[in-house]
């Protein structure tokens, strides 16, 4: 399965563009790393196998856009994407996760990907025989009689063959003529769209439950226990009542399920993560060996537990063995205590991009509150909508609450963009707190309405330490 674009490094940028505002050398850094993806599968097999891709570093302060570019990316191309913490990770031999764990959540992204891409090319399908179903939920047959209880032995293993072609509800009822008029009935308002609503009583399998192992040795040798006692113990099935609507979605999950492959869905998903995962490792200076102080655990086992599985090693899950060797590793980190330098030196060579973010003025932030697709304004004002309230924003509001963040992350702790939706959620409190009890239509807000809501605040550092 094909899961790359050929997207030009420009259009990635572009596409990129449409969410995060500046950062254009981490845009571009990224973006040719992708390319160079597509261009590695164009090659011949041989060739393919020595072409690693080049690890990045993205260097920059919290809430410059770090991993919002890494989550982009993966979705542009619709590629497995993992978000890690390095500080999670412990050391061989210490109680928490391995690093390995990160391969194996890639994996089961992967799986859920190709599970949908595999779900949606048999959706039609599915489809005709969950309303087929639902057809004979709404009109039953009648239940047949046990004619051939002479011979028990005969009628159980007839029950039993029927049971594994899957055809025990055609065998256990009746058909009549007028049985058969109401569904043609029944099967024309629910094309129609009448019954949408209706209420039916449905038989679904009992949602499985996973329940965390607590050997963290099977989980590392990729064994799952509850998949194993799942095969052994026979299917629960529960009774539900549902609208027509919510019993068709659950039917063709049901009847998708029996018309894929799962081993098939597991091979195409191990392909692609191996040849399309992403893993983005935050926190990746708190593992640096300078920031071992009185007595810590030393971090720099774990960053040698990292190191094989980032120059290409192969890790059992319970959907297959994975190679890591083309899986794309961005780690990210501010490195205000420490620097890149600090990592051993067998990891350093393996990150050999190295990108720099710039920390966000006042006009990015005027930027990050107006252009993006997802842009903090347009979101709240989408909210207010909802309860028959149109909100504007002058541009000189928008500009004043820019300016307090760029002030207040000056003067305390520096978050970055995050800082804006703290300020706009303090701005708009009694908006969004008043706003279905409220008459009125339309609002403005106004620099002044700024000033009101959060100069006081503001002006007191201890406050805004604390609310903004």
């Amino acid at each position: 399965m094909d899961m790359m674009t050929n997207k030009t490094p420009r259009e990635i940028v572009t596409e990129l563009d449409k969410y995060i505002v500046g950062q254009h050398s981490a845009k571009r850094a990224v973006a040719i790393a992708l390319r160079n993806r597509y261009r590695r599968m164009q090659l011949d097999s041989d060739m393919q196998q020595e072409v690693k891709p080049k690890n990045m570093l993205m260097i920059g302060p919290t809430g410059v856009g770090k991993t919002e570019i890494a989550r982009r990316l993966a979705h542009i191309v619709n590629a497995p994407f993992v978000k890690v913490e390095a500080t999670k990770f412990t050391e061989v031999g210490y109680v928490g996760r391995d690093v390995e764990s990160m391969i194996r959540d890639l994996v089961e992204a992967s799986i859920k990907i190709v599970e949908e891409q595999q779900y949606s090319r048999v959706y039609s399908q599915a489809r005709k025989k969950a309303d087929e179903q639902l057809v004979k939920l709404l009109v039953p047959g009648l239940k047949k009689e046990e004619k051939e209880s002479g011979n028990q032995w005969d009628a159980m293993m007839q029950m039993m063959t029927s049971l594994q072609k899957g055809q025990a509800e055609e065998e256990t009822e009746e058909v009549t003529d007028s049985i058969r008029v109401s569904r043609e009935t029944v099967r024309s308002q629910l094309d129609k769209g009448l019954l949408e609503q209706k209420e039916i009583t449905i038989e679904m399998a009992e949602p499985k439950v996973n329940v965390p192992t607590m050997n963290n040795q099977l989980e590392q040798m990729g064994i799952d226990l509850s998949d194993t006692l799942d095969a052994l113990t026979p299917k629960k099935t529960i009774k539900r009542t549902v609208t027509v609507a919510e019993a068709r979605d659950i039917l063709i999950q049901q009847e998708s399920e029996k018309l894929v492959n799962k081993a098939d869905i597991n091979s195409e998903a191990i392909k692609l993560a191996q040849n399309h995962g992403i893993i983005f490792i935050d926190e990746f200076d708190k593992i640096t060996s300078r920031s071992k102080q009185n007595g810590e655990v030393s971090r720099e086992g774990v960053q040698r537990d990292i190191l094989p599985i980032v120059e290409g090693s192969q890790v059992t899950t319970k959907y297959g063995v994975i190679h890591t060797d083309h899986v794309l590793f961005i780690a990210s980190g501010a490195f205000h205590l420490t620097k890149p330098s600090d990592l051993i030196p067998e990891l350093q060579g393996r990150f050999p991009i190295r990108v720099e973010l710039e920390d966000l003025t006042a006009e990015d932030f005027v930027r990050i509150l107006t252009e993006p697709k997802n842009a903090l304004v347009k979101q709240y004002m989408a909210l207010l909508e909802t309860e028959n309230i149109t909100i504007t924003f002058t541009m000189e509001a928008i500009e004043r609450i820019a300016n307090i963040a760029y002030d207040v992350n000056a003067e305390t702790d520096n978050i970055g963009a995050r800082r804006l939706h703290t300020i706009l959620e303090k701005l708009l409190e009694d908006l969004l707190f008043e706003s279905p009890d409220m008459q009125m239509g339309d609002i403005t807000i106004t620099e002044n309405y700024v000033n009101d809501k959060l100069d006081a605040i503001v002006k007191d550092q201890d406050l805004s330490r604390y609310i903004l």
